[in-house]
């Protein structure tokens, strides 16, 4: 019976997650898009944090479901921007939550997120190398060819998906810390490892990190605003 109670909690925790991620993307999708096909949001932030909570493969559905949502309500993309959101979401949440997975403390997160980071970089690369092309000359019906998004890397795609990726990951180390001393709490998940003991220690840390991480998000916002998105 226990057990059953608790799989509910992380069934409605994880449905939670899932909401919360479908609502950034309406409200937090501030940016216009770059190069017409490029979207700044935070929804990844959301999926990853649970996907450190309650393990990868929840982070995986929800980086199912939110795209899925996405598609059948207020995509302008299509089919072109479920496959991507799907691959950058997938991507982020499960390299991350499978290093966390096997490291619980502070540093196995950091890691998990830089290797994160590089990882949906890569991936979004390869896959805006291949699908991009196909994107542009049959849905918006202007002719693209791989040279022409070999010559945006560089410029556009490159540092955009790596400044996105890392505002999701600097956001999560911002806000993982307190969701998930909450859900520790109301009894939802037990939180292992060094990095969720309650101490002057960990409180001076959090506060540090939450400065640093301000600082990276201004600094990549900047970078979008004032140097990508000319």
């Amino acid at each position: 019976m226990r057990k059953n109670a608790q799989r509910i909690k992380v069934m409605v925790a994880v449905a939670m997650f899932s909401a919360l991620a479908y609502v950034s993307t309406l409200l937090c999708s501030f940016f216009p898009d770059v190069a017409g096909f490029l979207s700044l949001e935070i929804k990844d932030a959301v999926i990853v944090i649970c996907s450190l909570l309650f393990g990868p493969l929840s982070g995986f559905l929800i980086a199912i479901i939110v795209p899925l949502l996405e598609f059948f309500t207020i995509s302008a993309t299509g089919w072109y921007g479920l496959v991507m959101n799907v691959l950058s979401s997938a991507t982020f949440a499960l390299v991350t939550g499978f290093i966390y997975k096997y490291k619980k403390t502070f540093y196995g997160a950091v890691i998990g997120l830089l290797a994160g980071i590089f990882s949906v970089t890569a991936v979004m690369m390869l896959a805006n190398l291949f699908i991009t092309p196909l994107y542009l000359e049959y849905v918006i019906g202007v002719p693209t060819s791989m040279s022409d998004i070999l010559d945006m890397i560089p410029t556009i795609l490159l540092p955009f998906n790596l400044v996105k990726a890392t505002i999701n990951a600097a956001i999560v180390l911002m806000l993982y810390m307190p969701v998930s001393t909450i859900m520790k709490e109301i009894g939802v998940v037990e939180i292992s490892g060094d990095d969720m003991t309650i101490n002057t220690k960990s409180i001076i840390r959090y506060i540090v990190v939450t400065n640093i991480s301000a600082v990276i998000i201004v600094l990549s916002l900047v970078i979008i605003f004032l140097v990508i998105g000319k």
